[in-house]
């Protein structure tokens, strides 16, 4: 097999200025419902990039779950992705809607969510993914899966007549935007890049981006 020569033209749609929304929040939930009416798997799947006190970068695939003044996700606190957001509060966070030859990328900086947030997505959670929230040491090893198996059945057993509350250490984050970028796939690798820069409190600049 030969990688580069795979190749696909992108020539679902186009993307300009004067059609884009005045708020990048507004864009971004327009193209989201988009991708979830045309029922894609995984439509908040979103990638998040971390850099940890020494400059070393890390990403993975977080899902999100909640958009008010941000963008919020959950997570343990004791995590990789944690100690680095702990080390370094920016990050970024990529959509990418390959049926629909959509990607949206956002940068900003990331605080923890209020508690009751925490608390309210916590308990709507089934019962075996908040016990798996509770067992789990997130990022750190594991001498084998057999040890997490049996701390889940210790807590099902001691949860079996009551509801788990959320672990001190289990809890959401929110990205706060200061940059997004709305790509859409053209011909000829032609894309459309459309960027909103915030240039002061709740403005935004709109621009293009050569592809």
């Amino acid at each position: 097999m030969q990688i580069a020569d795979l190749r696909k033209e992108y020539t679902f749609g186009q993307l300009s200025e004067d059609q884009v929304a005045a708020s990048p929040f507004e864009q971004f939930k327009k193209w989201l419902q988009e991708a979830i009416d045309s029922q894609l798997p995984e439509p908040t799947a979103m990638h998040l990039a971390t850099v940890n006190n020494q400059g070393r970068p890390a990403g993975r695939i977080v899902l999100l779950k909640h958009i008010d003044t941000g963008f919020v996700f959950f997570t343990n606190y004791q995590s990789r992705k944690a100690d680095e957001l702990n080390a370094n509060p920016l990050a970024a966070l990529t959509f990418y809607w390959v049926e629909l030859e959509r990607q949206v990328r956002i940068e900003g900086k990331v605080e923890k969510t209020e508690p009751h947030l925490s608390d309210e997505y916590f308990n709507s959670r089934p019962l075996l993914s908040r016990l798996g929230a509770i067992a789990s040491p997130q990022s750190r090893p594991l001498p084998d899966r057999k040890v997490l198996e049996e701390r889940i059945q210790e807590l099902q057993v001691a949860y079996s007549e009551k509801d788990p509350p959320r672990p001190a250490y289990w809890g959401g984050y929110r990205l706060i935007p200061d940059y997004f970028e709305f790509w859409q796939g053209r011909l000829s690798r032609l894309h459309d890049r459309i960027v909103y820069q915030l240039i002061a409190p709740e403005e935004w600049k709109i621009y293009r981006l050569a592809p």
